[in-house]
């Protein structure tokens, strides 16, 4: 992974390691996230969908749906509040491996279906043109900056957080719990 300089933008960060950390044992894991967001899907509120689905090696840990709290005007506002929610929750996730006295192995890889939010992401010299989005925006590229994450862009069919976020057919539905499955038999 080719690390970008974000200096200019947000100084020397670095991820926050705990003080009091035990010494890590055992083999490093990695973790790997797939994140969608379902933009005014509500029709009452308009309010947008998150799903997020972590996994530590090939095994899902963390599934999670959930209506967002405030209503976005925009996909690319409620994909990026998905976004931050995200790593929000990694950042939770590898506080607790680190305290479990499990080593971590480089940045969690961060997949979403949505390419605004993906080159915004990664890109230091992007610029934010919807103000009210600032807040998660800068987050998640501190979370990049500090190389707690690594945002990439999966085509929507094998996004597989798909399933916490919208109605699917049944065919669609069952196709992306094989995967999920499959990615936690490998």
């Amino acid at each position: 992974m080719v690390r970008t300089d974000w200096t200019d933008f947000y100084g020397d960060l670095l991820e926050e390691i705990p003080p009091k950390m035990p010494k890590p044992r055992g083999n490093p894991v990695n973790t790997t996230c797939f994140v969608d967001a379902n933009h005014a899907s509500n029709l009452v509120t308009c309010r947008s969908q998150t799903g997020i689905l972590i996994f530590v090696m090939k095994s899902s840990i963390i599934w999670h749906s959930k209506r967002q709290n405030t209503v976005e005007t925009s996909t690319f506002g409620s994909e990026f509040v998905a976004m931050r929610q995200a790593t929000e929750l990694i950042e939770a996730l590898r506080y607790k491996l680190r305290m479990l006295r499990i080593p971590i192995d480089g940045p969690t890889r961060v997949y979403g279906d949505n390419g605004a939010v993906v080159s915004n992401s990664l890109v230091p010299t992007s610029t934010l043109t919807k103000k009210h989005n600032a807040i998660c925006y800068h987050r998640v590229r501190e979370t990049v900056a500090a190389g707690t994450t690594a945002i990439g862009k999966v085509n929507t069919d094998y996004n597989l957080a798909d399933n916490f976020t919208k109605q699917l057919s049944p065919e669609r539905r069952d196709h992306l719990l094989q995967c999920i499955t499959y990615q936690t038999k490998q």
